[in-house]
């Protein structure tokens, strides 16, 4: 399996880019976006083979339709130490919660959170991360190499980086978090960590500017070499790719025949978690409906509900009980719209590249508007008073307290249910992540692990900066 660029040009022939190298490089040179050469199809004899296995053999199966230039044995090793109940809670790894089974006979539909958020970080991130983290420490030490990773958080990528990193050999963390703008349960798991090779640095901004300056380390290409810089965002194909599984494995639970549909719904800002639900999609799981849920910075509902994408400025950039959607530009948008457009590099490019730089949004066609639905993509907004009596109605009938991520997904997934279909809502973090929120919703405090108790009252190593590039190059010049 050979990879790609959404913005790559066949004219120029560029040798085939193997999973190794892109899984190191993350962002592509001309500064598109990593996919597969095409979907590896998965048959009923193939999904029916899989209904028997565990997570991390699941995982394995799927992995290698992808990641062909790693040995089969390491690789199965590889995920076989990530994906374990030490690691993750449950032998499921991601088990179904039940909700609305009761109350639902009326639609026919049943509606499962599915629990991604048991990992060391408390957030969906961790199921890749980990993996992410494994695989990097394997390729760099069969390299004889080493990597810095600059990343960008608008809340728990960051976290679950720099814990499936601390430690690791070869390997340096650098990451951008807008300063002010996470919880003080978020600020306070990266910035407590003590770790020689985690550097954790504030930037004076939204988390558009934070990603906006790791894009443009990452253009730079000769200082991008010279330092050994690296991703973790799921810009890198390798981490998207790990949450393709999850799909697979939500979908196994929850049907008994591969002639049933499901759908997912998924709050999504970036657009990382989604488009794993996509490329699931595309390799023929059969998912009825990808929905996604925006907060109140709508810039993907907007575009699936008109075909026109606006990014916004930091001022327009909405400061909500949701932080980790506050996103205005979404970096995975680009591989749905390369897909959208029939894999034409060239119209991509010049979307992202010319309209969206230049311009600050793009409008596609009416016919491509219209290709839209054949992806199976829907999508709603949801706001702070909407979270609030989600997660009180949660907490009333089932008992169950969630985060106020997972409340805007399971807000909008109320909205697309289908008779019949389960409707699988991605747990995105644990409520205690987000306390405020959930006393001001129930007026209790969220359980929290006993290792995270007290984690705000921790010392904290970070530095602050403004939104400036070259400060940021400078400050890894001498830290690398």
């Amino acid at each position: 399996m050979n990879y790609l660029s959404t913005r790559g040009d066949p004219s120029r022939n560029d040798p085939p880019r193997g999973f190794s190298d892109i899984l190191l490089e993350g962002l592509a040179p001309d500064g598109g976006l990593y996919l597969p050469e095409s979907y590896p199809q998965i048959d009923g004899a193939t999904l029916t083979r899989w209904r028997g296995l565990n997570y991390a053999d699941l995982a394995y199966e799927i992995l290698s339709l992808y990641i062909t230039d790693i040995p089969a044995e390491d690789l199965r090793a590889l995920v076989r130490k990530t994906y374990t109940p030490a690691i993750f809670g449950t032998a499921e790894i991601t088990p179904l919660k039940p909700l609305d089974r009761a109350a639902s006979a009326a639609s026919g539909t049943d509606v499962f959170l599915q629990a991604l958020s048991n990992g060391p970080t408390l957030a969906f991130k961790d199921m890749a991360m980990q993996l992410l983290g494994n695989l990097f420490e394997y390729e760099l030490a069969r390299r004889g190499e080493v990597l810095n990773i600059l990343g960008a958080t608008s809340g728990d990528t960051g976290s679950a980086a720099e814990y499936a990193m601390r430690g690791k050999q070869g390997v340096k963390v650098f990451m951008l978090s807008p300063n002010g703008r996470m919880s003080p349960f978020q600020q306070a798991q990266m910035f407590s960590l003590q770790d020689a090779n985690i550097h954790n640095i504030a930037v004076d901004g939204v988390f558009d500017d934070c990603q906006d300056i790791v894009k443009a380390v990452s253009n730079d290409l000769e200082f991008k070499r010279q330092h050994r810089i690296g991703t973790v965002n799921s810009i890198n194909w390798a981490r998207l790719l790990a949450q393709v599984v999850y799909y697979f494995a939500g979908y196994l639970q929850a049907t008994t025949s591969n002639r049933q549909q499901v759908s997912f719904a998924v709050p999504s800002g970036n657009f990382g978690n989604i488009c794993a639900g996509h490329v699931a999609r595309m390799m023929g799981l059969p998912i009825r409906r990808l929905v996604l849920a925006t907060n109140e910075n709508n810039v993907l509902d907007e575009f699936f509900r008109t075909g026109t994408y606006r990014v916004r400025g930091s001022a327009e950039t909405h400061e909500t009980s949701s932080p980790s959607m506050d996103i205005s530009k979404a970096s995975n948008f680009e591989r749905f719209v390369f897909d959208l457009l029939g894999r034409d590099a060239a119209r991509t490019k010049q979307l992202f590249k010319t309209e969206v730089e230049q311009h600050g949004s793009f409008t596609v066609s009416a016919d491509e508007f219209a290709h839209i639905a054949s992806f199976g993509f829907i999508s709603g907004t949801s706001t702070h008073a909407d979270r609030l009596a989600t997660i009180r109605d949660t907490h009333r009938r089932f008992g169950v307290v969630i985060d106020t991520h997972t409340a805007d997904g399971l807000k909008v997934a109320r909205e697309y249910l289908d008779p019949g279909v389960p409707m699988l809502v991605l747990e995105t973090a644990l409520p205690a992540k987000f306390a405020e929120t959930i006393v001001e919703a129930i007026g209790v405090q969220p359980d929290r692990p006993a290792a995270m108790r007290g984690i705000e009252d921790l010392p904290k190593r970070y530095v602050v900066m403004p939104v400036d590039t070259q400060a940021v190059k400078v400050y890894l010049s001498h830290h690398v």
